[in-house]
C-alpha cells in the first residue's frame, strides 16, 4: 500500500492486482475504484463524498501523471488502467467461472462485448439515465443488489459509478466485487478509441482524448486538470514541512 495525496493506493504488478480482484469476487462484497487526476481533484475539493471514495476496498492507480508526481516524493504507484484491467479480466481463464454483470453500456454495446469475449459469463443489467436519490436510482440499486453476479462492471460516469458501488453495500449486497471502470466497455467495443501505445507510454493519453473529443474534454484537461499541481503541493509538500 502506498499513501499518496491522502489515498492508500494498492501496490503490485498487473497479474497480482488482477488476482486480487478475482479473489474478491468470491468473498464479502467489495468495490474497486481507479483513481486518476480528475478523480483526485474532485475528491480534494469536495465534489466527491469522502465516504464513497475512501470506502473502496482497492484503489488502483489509473494515471501515469499521478505516478510521475508520486516519484517526485520518492513513492511508487502501480498503474493499471481500468480499461486494461477489464480487458485482462474478460480474457482470463477466471472469466469462464465468474458471473460478470455489465451495468452502464446499452444492449448493443453489451452484445458486441459478448462477441469479443465468448468465454466470459456475461449478463446485462439495465442502466437507465439515473439521478442519485431518485426512485429510479433506488430501484436500480435494489435490482443490482439482488442480481446474480460475482463481478459487476460499473461503467457509468464518475462519480456516479462509485456512488452506485457504495450504495450496493448500503443496500446489503453480501458478496461479489464491483469494478468502477468508466468507459472501459466503450474502449473494448470500439465506441471510443484508446490513445496509441506511444501516447500511453509518454503519459500523453490525456492529450489524445482532448484532441479526439475537444468539446467534451476541454474543461476537464485544460481548465480543471492543472489544479492537481496545487493539490500535490498542499498534500505532499506543505503538509510534510509542518
Amino acid at each position: 500500500m502506498t499513501r499518496f495525496m491522502t489515498l492508500d493506493f494498492t501496490d503490485g504488478d498487473r497479474p497480482s492486482l488482477l488476482a486480487q480482484v478475482a479473489a474478491m469476487a468470491r468473498g464479502t462484497y467489495a468495490y474497486v475504484v481507479t483513481p486518476n487526476v480528475d478523480h483526485v481533484i474532485k475528491l480534494m475539493d469536495g465534489r466527491v463524498a469522502e465516504d464513497v471514495y475512501r470506502g473502496a476496498d482497492l484503489k488502483i492507480c489509473d494515471s501515469r501523471i499521478l505516478r510521475h508526481l508520486a516519484r517526485l516524493r520518492g513513492k511508487r504507484l502501480s498503474v493499471y488502467p481500468g480499461s486494461d484491467m477489464t480487458a485482462d479480466l474478460l480474457a482470463s481463464d477466471a472469466a469462464a467461472d465468474l458471473r460478470i454483470a455489465v451495468f452502464g453500456p446499452d444492449r448493443a454495446a453489451f452484445d458486441d462485448l459478448t462477441i469479443r469475449y465468448p468465454k466470459a459469463q456475461l449478463s446485462f443489467l439495465d442502466a437507465p439515465m439515473l439521478t442519485p436519490g431518485t426512485p429510479a436510482w433506488a430501484a436500480a440499486v435494489a435490482s443490482a443488489a439482488a442480481a446474480d453476479w460475482d463481478v459487476l462492471l460499473a461503467c457509468v460516469s464518475f462519480p456516479k459509478q462509485e456512488r452506485f458501488a457504495h450504495a450496493l453495500r448500503l443496500a446489503g449486497r453480501a458478496t461479489g466485487v464491483t469494478l468502477c471502470v468508466g468507459a472501459s466497455v466503450d474502449f473494448l467495443t470500439g465506441r471510443q478509441q484508446r490513445a496509441p501505445k506511444l501516447f500511453q507510454e509518454l503519459s500523453l493519453e490525456w492529450l489524445h482524448r482532448l484532441l479526439s473529443q475537444p468539446r467534451r474534454m476541454f474543461r476537464r484537461y485544460v481548465i480543471e486538470g492543472p489544479a492537481i499541481v496545487g493539490w500535490f503541493v498542499r498534500t505532499e509538500v506543505l503538509s510534510r514541512s509542518k
